[in-house]
């Protein structure tokens, strides 16, 4: 499997400037763009592939290539709410569209996959190491509001001890690293993914 490129971003972010700013009582202006800095910066530590989470938080399409057309077919990110389309290169490597009806999704514990249909077969692939690519959908919605409240509210914490704490280490009479959040873990530990 190799790894998930990402085909359509999701058109806002969990978490917006003048929420950052009313949950760490901010009322001016100067500080908008660091702000939104610091959003795109804590989101992309917990979204998508290379987030912590394992997870989408907004509706995106990703496309996750395959040598072949194993069974299932695990797919990196959750959660998955449609397939788009998985397209395959037939044995003279001329590009097909597998019919929707030969296959389904599925979610168990280890996350969302695509498994084949009672009575269905998978064609003949050529050899090749993205023979297969599954476009897909992952997300909670469409927008802001559908992400889990713990998230969000994890996610202003980061911004506002970002915001707060512009260095990683402060320096008094005592130097002292600025950890992560206890809170922010916590609020973000049910949502990790066991990752098969």
């Amino acid at each position: 499997m190799l790894v998930p490129t990402l085909n359509t971003a999701p058109v806002e972010k969990p978490i917006s400037v003048d929420d950052v700013k009313a949950a760490s009582v901010i009322e001016f202006t100067d500080d908008d763009d660091l702000i939104q800095a610091l959003i795109d910066a804590a989101v992309d530590h917990v979204d998508g592939y290379a987030g912590i989470l394992g997870r989408a938080l907004i509706n995106q399409t990703w496309d996750q290539s395959f040598a072949c057309l194993p069974e299932p077919m695990r797919l990196p990110l959750a959660p998955v709410s449609s397939i788009a389309e998985i397209k395959y290169f037939d044995t003279d490597n001329a590009e097909q569209t597998l019919d929707a009806a030969t296959y389904s999704l599925f979610t168990d514990a280890l996350g969302p996959h695509i498994i084949r249909a009672p009575n269905a077969t998978w064609p003949s692939t050529y050899s090749r190491v993205d023979a297969v690519t599954v476009s897909f959908v992952t997300g909670y919605g469409a927008n802001a509001a559908a992400v889990p409240a713990s998230i969000r509210r994890a996610l202003l914490l980061m911004v506002g001890d970002l915001y707060a704490f512009r260095e990683t280490v402060i320096t008094g009479t005592i130097a002292t690293k600025v950890q992560t959040s206890a809170t922010v873990n916590a609020l973000l530990s049910n949502h990790r993914r066991v990752v098969p």
